[in-house]
């Protein structure tokens, strides 16, 4: 059941294309140097596969990533080292990678199984990993997958560690490294990375220092530079061209230099830009800033104007209530023209005629002798209208009592 669900992981793995992990790293004029000659350390324990050493490009210069075991990722999956290529004007790194097969890897003979075509360390069977005892360090006691094949090696063992460009090997991929090189693949694991992290920081591993021949070549587990699984190398596997490494660290501070001076004018052309655009975002908000309160003022002056407008209107209207009740209070005060219509008043009381009486002077007697006014007695029926209608001064236009009319 275990071997099952790995064999699932495998297939999962697998499922990611090999585009996705293309690749090629830094591009180098100076050649790598040779590979060192050292020693395999024993496998530590069954299920970790060989991965021989390399050389990197760092910021310093090449250095020395040492061989070392590593646990496959999964079941079924071998690995095929990565290795420097010349593209025509240039090095560059091509990555290795993890697949069921073992692809094209420039033709280096890295030893070990990696004889520059094919591995011939071991394979899988059933879920486990067989280890071919002539081209691999193993202990028996621990490990008991193995068995023994002579390996004929037709590769020219010259230590050279890259394809193509003066001095390097002439491998083209055959026609079966072209199929697996269109299989899908994984790249290196997490401890492979780590791995070579851990050497780029290692100032002995600098190829301007050990000079082709460095102190950890190998060992029995990724990122462990010390103890008793560390194994040196015991020789240069060619002279060491400093000269040519010198003009290419002088090659790299000048690329360096460019490359420093063109970010510096990128980023001054960043800030300048973003200064600018700034700025206008600056001069849009102020004026935007400046209609939103015009237009604010404007509102709040039109609703000041419209409630103003409003009070006014509110205190008017009693005072023009006001105004129209003392007009009507004026014109019921104001006397009436006379008319020979009865009219009705009621500002004056009904109890006037008989302070009209009281009012008449007692020489108006002397009014009788007109003759002309004994017809007038006619008109006495009046008295009623002018006592209502007609105030007390005009006692003249009555007509005398019938107890003051002259005797005949």
């Amino acid at each position: 059941m275990r071997n099952i669900r790995l064999w699932l992981l495998a297939v999962l793995i697998l499922s990611i294309p090999a585009a996705a992990f293309a690749q090629l790293g830094v591009a180098i004029t100076t050649a790598p140097p040779a590979l060192p000659v050292y020693d395999q350390p024993v496998a530590p324990a069954d299920g970790y596969l060989w991965t021989p050493g390399y050389w990197a490009y760092g910021d310093q210069g090449y250095f020395w990533v040492p061989g070392t075991w590593v646990m496959a990722p999964a079941i079924g999956l071998l690995w095929t080292p990565g290795y420097w290529g010349w593209g025509g004007n240039a090095y560059a790194w091509n990555g290795g990678y993890w697949g069921p097969n073992v692809g094209f890897y420039g033709g280096i003979n890295y030893g070990y199984g990696y004889g520059g075509n094919g591995y011939q360390g071991g394979y899988w069977n059933h879920g486990a990993f067989y280890y071919n005892r002539s081209v691999n360090n193993v202990n028996i006691t621990n490990i008991h997958n193995v068995y023994n094949k002579t390996v004929i090696n037709t590769t020219t063992f010259n230590h050279v560690s890259y394809n193509g460009g003066n001095g390097g090997t002439r491998a083209r991929p055959t026609a079966r490294e072209q199929s697996v090189s269109r299989e899908r693949h994984i790249p290196a694991t997490a401890p492979q990375t780590q791995h070579q992290l851990a050497a780029g920081r290692n100032h002995e591993l600098l190829a301007s220092v050990n000079h082709g021949r460095p102190a950890i070549a190998a060992t029995a587990k990724p990122a462990e530079f010390s103890g008793h699984g560390v194994v040196a190398a015991r020789q240069a596997g060619a002279p060491y061209k400093a000269t040519e490494n010198k003009a290419t660290a002088t090659r790299t501070n000048e690329n360096k230099a460019t490359e420093n001076k063109a970010a510096a004018a990128r980023l001054n052309e960043n800030k300048a830009a973003a200064n600018k655009a700034t700025a206008i975002r600056n001069n849009e908000n102020k004026a935007a800033a400046i209609r939103a309160a015009a237009a604010h003022s404007n509102e709040n002056n039109a609703a000041a104007t419209r409630a103003a407008a409003a009070r006014t209107n509110v205190n008017k209207a009693p005072a023009n209530k006001a105004a129209e009740n003392r007009a009507v209070r004026s014109n019921v005060a104001r006397p009436q023209p006379q008319s020979n219509k009865p009219t009705i008043t009621h500002a004056q009381p009904a109890p006037r005629p008989a302070m009209t009486a009281h009012t008449q002077p007692a020489p108006r007697q002397q009014s009788a002798p007109r003759p002309q006014a004994a017809p007038r007695s006619q008109s006495a029926p009046r008295t009623e209208t002018a006592a209502r209608a007609q105030p007390a001064p005009h006692p003249v236009r009555e007509a005398p009592k019938a107890e003051e009319r002259p005797r005949k």
